[in-house]
């Protein structure tokens, strides 16, 4: 799906039944006030879930429950086999080579502090360069300016142009002098820009550099193969991608992980313990103490299992479908600016401010309506003052939007514009 650059969105491989597909998510028949029917294009801040998610988790507190890896009675052997068997699906999902891989974490940015509190406190010292972007979640800045005050490490980032991609001209020259670490997002959550990810990793290895994706966006609505990427650490979110929230995964190269020291320490993380020493268990658990999220996982693993049932390549031919007539009618609004690069080189995501008119008021004005967007920084505050603006409005697609639903969220803004004309 991925190019050398962007993705490439040319053949429709199937026509998705998006009325079907909608049936699938119990919220969306919600009416959100008597009459009003919700129309949900929030999908980039959580997607909804799917029966088959809610059904699985569902049967596990009903039919399973127990914890796991320690029991031996049956119950303990279920949830034990569900767990562990969703961290399979997960790892075939973005192609690693083992499950051994894939570390169960809370969400993304729970996988990026364990790198920055486990491999970057090992190696990096006083003067080691780390470059991020301009574009970054917080989730890829706090930890790392944490490190830098702690530390003394070096921050550098690559610069986003005006039109929403980064530049890589800029990157070049910051690889010159041979940075530890370069970590950077796939999809910006607010641009919707998908980086040329291979591209960059490939850069970065050239010059000794270890990578961190941050998947969070891109693995909910393109293919993500982590062997083809070549990418040292890749972390993503449940939530985003039709699953649970409160569980995510780190995927690591294997020999990373075995040289990291643990990130928590407790039961299940440990081979063994004496009073004045202990022994970290083998791969993954060693990054996993305590009782974990176990219906989150069941969950996650349900969650993988529809997202191949539709195929990832054909959710990205409808999001690229959504994301095109999207723009198009959001460019037809007179004072409407839109942030980002065009339709082919993002993802689904339109952010947007209206001249004179708060984002929060846009949303809360559209929210009368059910239209449900998001308004404010969206955890990307150095990118809005990169831009020169506190926040801007966002709506977001997947794979159960509807054009009628783009058709709504512009009369919706009309709306907007008449109350404050």
């Amino acid at each position: 799906m991925e190019s050398a650059n962007f993705p490439l969105f040319t053949i429709i491989l199937m026509t998705l039944n998006i009325q079907k597909i909608r049936a699938d998510f119990p919220i969306l028949n919600r009416e959100v006030k008597p009459g009003v029917q919700l129309v949900y294009l929030d999908s980039t801040a959580t997607s909804q879930k799917p029966l088959a998610v809610i059904d699985a988790m569902d049967s596990y507190y009903r039919n399973s429950n127990a914890n796991i890896h320690r029991g031996v009675h049956t119950l303990a052997e279920e949830a034990t086999k569900l767990y562990e068997d969703a961290r399979e699906k997960i790892a075939k999902f973005i192609n690693a080579p083992s499950a051994r891989q894939i570390i169960y974490t809370r969400n993304t940015t729970e996988s990026i502090n364990l790198i920055a509190y486990t491999w970057a406190r090992a190696n990096l010292k006083a003067g080691d360069l780390v470059i991020l972007t301009e574009m970054e979640h917080h989730s890829n800045l706090v930890p790392w300016h944490i490190l830098q005050a702690e530390r003394g490490i070096e921050l550098e980032f690559i610069p986003v142009t005006d039109n929403g991609l980064l530049d890589l001209d800029v990157y070049k020259t910051l690889l010159s002098r041979s940075p530890r670490l370069v970590s950077f997002t796939h999809m910006s959550n607010v641009l919707g820009t998908i980086n040329p990810a291979r591209e960059m990793i490939v850069m970065a290895h050239a010059v000794g550099a270890i990578t961190i994706l941050d998947a969070a966006q891109s693995i909910p609505h393109l293919k993500v193969d982590v062997q083809n990427l070549g990418a040292d650490f890749v972390a993503f979110s449940a939530h985003k991608m039709c699953g649970p929230t409160g569980i995510g995964a780190l995927y690591g190269r294997l020999e990373l992980l075995e040289a990291m020291p643990p990130f928590l320490g407790g039961g299940d993380m440990i081979k063994e313990v004496k009073l004045r020493s202990f022994r970290t268990n083998s791969l993954p658990y060693k990054f996993e103490a305590g009782t974990p999220a176990i219906a989150e996982a069941i969950g996650f693993g349900a969650a993988v299992d529809y997202l191949n049932s539709i195929g990832m390549d054909n959710i990205a031919e409808h999001e690229h479908e959504i994301t095109e007539y999207a723009l198009e009618r959001l460019e037809e609004i007179p004072g409407l600016k839109l942030f980002g690069p065009s339709a082919d080189k993002k993802g689904g995501v339109a952010a947007f401010t209206l001249e004179g008119i708060h984002p929060h008021d846009v949303a809360q004005i559209l929210d009368k309506d059910g239209i449900a967007v998001r308004a404010g920084h969206h955890c990307a505050q150095p990118l809005h003052e990169k831009f020169g603006i506190p926040a801007t409005s966002r709506a977001s697609f997947y794979l159960y939007s509807t054009k009628n639903e783009v058709d709504m969220l512009i009369q919706g803004i009309y709306k907007v514009k008449e109350l404050f004309a």
